[in-house]
């Protein structure tokens, strides 16, 4: 649930009226990204924040043990930062407001080098947010029993792929919508985006841009054999 420190005349009642306990995910492989969280931390304490924490991105497991407390997750990086960090506070409710270090990126608002007003603001509860449809995926494999087991599940704030890996021939995927036939694709892949991933890997193979608070989803193959 992306975060943006900007004014509404609405209210989102769900949220905390305070945030007391913050945390701070950076990307490791970002320039900058480790300072600059130990910058925000300080801030915050200094504004009164009760519980402020730290944890690279790339350490879910780490992540996951601290954000069922948090109020409010800050991510530090790209595009990528803010999805993973979505991915592992969904479930929570947690809403985010990413700071933007990466070169392309759409779901930040905070630039690095003026982040203090910004984030003064959403502290001052000065701000609006953005509820984004998210997906789920889940693999089942048939049992020797001929029962269905789950192999795993997987959530995503942009897109979920279905593709060929590494074998070097196209692949036939079947889709179904509420149960019901569709289409069989032959295909490299096939793509399932949420109107957030309309402007990652949908777009480049031609898929149409949604305005991000739509909830549809598009499904698009990947370089399709359409005879």
């Amino acid at each position: 649930m992306p975060l943006a420190a900007q004014r509404t005349d609405s209210p989102v009642e769900s949220l905390p009226a305070e945030f007391n306990h913050v945390g701070i995910l950076y990307h490791p492989m970002k320039p900058g990204s480790k300072s600059l969280a130990q910058e925000i931390e300080f801030f915050l304490r200094d504004e009164g924040v009760e519980e402020v924490w730290q944890e690279s991105a790339w350490e879910s497991e780490a992540v996951l043990s601290h954000v069922s407390t948090a109020d409010l997750i800050i991510t530090l990086g790209g595009d990528g930062t803010l999805l993973r960090a979505a991915r592992i506070g969904a479930a929570d409710g947690v809403p985010m407001l990413g700071v933007k270090m990466g070169k392309l990126g759409f779901l930040a608002e905070i630039m690095p080098d003026n982040w203090q007003e910004p984030l003064q603001q959403t502290l001052d509860g000065d701000y609006w947010t953005e509820e984004r449809l998210m997906l789920r995926s889940r693999v089942e494999r048939l049992g020797d029993d001929g029962e269905r087991f789950t192999l795993c599940e997987h959530d995503g704030l942009n897109d979920i792929v279905l593709s060929r890996g590494d074998l070097a021939r196209v692949v036939r995927i079947s889709a179904h919508l509420d149960g019901e036939y569709l289409t069989t694709y032959t295909c490299d892949g096939v793509i399932t985006s949420t109107a957030t991933g309309s402007t990652g890997y949908a777009l480049a193979v031609g898929g149409p841009i949604l305005p991000p608070e739509l909830r549809n989803m598009l499904v698009i193959p990947i370089s399709p054999h359409l005879s």
